[in-house]
């Protein structure tokens, strides 16, 4: 007989009685919703470049995680996550020391929603919790090809929209990096470039290494496809993070038909990476694409003039006196620089969750802080910041060194468990093995945000899983 609470009926209490199998149905679902929710939402805020609809990216990941947040307690309480409980304790430590960090930060009510327009306060870091327990508790290789499909599907549907900023010039905050140099860049549904280019990045290894390790012709012919269309809208993102990512992709190409013996022939695959990246700089430096004349990288511009301060006032216009925002390891050194100050001066708990500027305002300009938005505020502080590219000093600046300590354990903890897994794992689990490294390798250069994170997460959880057919 099932089993049953307080006597109750047996399709009232459907989660006891729930088989692993169905779960892993369920949750395949789940995740698509953590590969897509944020993108669809932010097609509306995208086409109307409206700032004040970028709160609807944020209700995207809302519904995800509250899916998933069901999906993880489901998990919990069928102990589908006996066998991972270092990683998730990991997890979940970083996840409370968040709160420590929201009731000391500058603005209780930015730590727990975010700030506006990029949305990772405590909530959207519970919901990452919850998309790493759900893909961490599927065992079924059906349910993780749906994962996979999901997060090639989504970066398609990012490269695609993408394509119409570069070759139409529309939806896109980033089409001049000045008043006179046009460059289109392509930031997608990801709300910056630097963003599209950390979402291509895993998306492009994810393609490669099915590539590489999948047996079934159709699926190899689907994955070649998507790393050609990835690759050649990275480019596009005029950033060090797309370059870095291509070239991640065809090392772990490489890695991946070298280890599982594949067909050598697999290793052309390399090609679907350089042969659209150099057509991408081809047809800027010809003229076709912006008119540049020449293809380089926009960091400084895009990152700190046209996503911070102009599409969303979260800090003020660069200071040319202390960074030269046209060259990118300046603008990177200094970001780090700074960012490193900044926690030593708040070594505990950090600033607060999304609160990085806060520490370096120093005026109000002409304004009253007790009635003015806190955006117009930040926009009249020249100089400041804030997002460093580092996702690890991020972490520590924003939610205190022990969130830092939590992260590395939780980092770690996934890599010994996804190698330990790697042998006897199937095609899927070394996806998202390779897939996951990427990310956190891409992680020294970039940071977290609410269209890449739930991704990022749940592929974490996925290479801690060990697949069944």
């Amino acid at each position: 007989m099932a089993k049953t609470i307080f006597n109750s009926s047996e399709k009232s209490n459907f989660i006891l009685n729930m088989t692993e199998e169905k779960y892993s149905q369920i949750a395949s679902w789940g995740l698509l919703s953590a590969c897509f929710g944020v993108s669809l939402f932010t097609i509306i805020p995208e086409v109307t470049m409206n700032r004040g609809f970028y709160s609807m990216s944020s209700a995207g990941l809302a519904i995800s995680g509250v899916i998933c947040l069901i999906l993880a307690l489901i998990a919990i309480i069928k102990k589908y996550i006996k066998n991972i409980m270092f990683p998730v304790c990991a997890f979940g430590a970083m996840v409370l020391w968040c709160i420590v960090s929201l009731i000391n930060s500058y603005d209780v009510n930015i730590s727990l929603n975010g700030y506006s327009g990029r949305g990772e306060g405590f909530l959207a870091i519970l919901f990452y919790f919850s998309f790493f327990v759900t893909a961490a508790s599927i065992t079924r290789k059906k349910a993780f090809e749906t994962f996979i499909y999901g997060i090639t599907g989504t970066g398609l549907l990012n490269a695609a929209f993408g394509l119409i900023q570069i070759f139409a010039g529309n939806f896109s905050h980033y089409i001049n990096t000045s008043l006179d140099v046009h460059i289109n860049a392509a930031s997608g549904l990801m709300q910056s470039p630097l963003f599209l280019a950390m979402l291509l990045t895993v998306c492009l290894v994810t393609a490669l290494v099915g590539f590489a390790v999948s047996d079934n012709k159709k699926k190899r012919i689907f994955f070649i496809i998507c790393a050609c269309l990835y690759s050649f809208v990275m480019l596009f993102t005029y950033s060090l993070i797309g370059i870095c990512g291509a070239v991640l992709g065809i090392i772990a190409a490489i890695i991946a038909v070298i280890k599982e013996k594949s067909p050598k022939i697999r290793l052309l695959s390399v090609f679907s990476v350089i042969i659209p990246a150099v057509l991408s700089i081809l047809l800027v430096n010809g003229g076709i694409v912006g008119d540049s004349g020449k293809y380089k990288l926009h960091d400084g511009q895009i990152l700190w003039w046209a996503d911070g301060y102009m599409r969303i006032s979260a800090c003020g216009m660069p200071d040319s006196k202390s960074v030269d925002i046209n060259d990118t390891y300046d603008v990177y050194s200094t970001l780090n620089r700074k960012t490193i100050n900044i926690i030593q001066d708040r070594i505990l708990t950090g600033t607060g969750p999304d609160q990085l500027v806060y520490p370096q305002l120093y005026t109000t300009g002409d304004l009253d802080i007790e009635t003015s938005d806190i955006s117009d505020i930040v926009s009249r502080n020249k100089g400041t910041f804030d997002k460093v590219y580092n996702e690890y000093l991020y972490t520590a600046a924003t939610r205190g060194v022990p969130s830092l300590i939590a992260m590395i354990c939780l980092i770690v903890s996934v890599i010994f468990t996804g190698m330990k897994n790697f042998k006897n794992n199937l095609w899927t689990g070394k996806v998202f093995f390779f897939a996951y490294l990427s990310g956190v390798l891409i992680f020294l250069i970039s940071c977290s945000n609410i269209g890449f994170s739930p991704i990022f997460w749940a592929i974490a959880g996925a290479a801690c899983a060990r697949a069944k057919e």
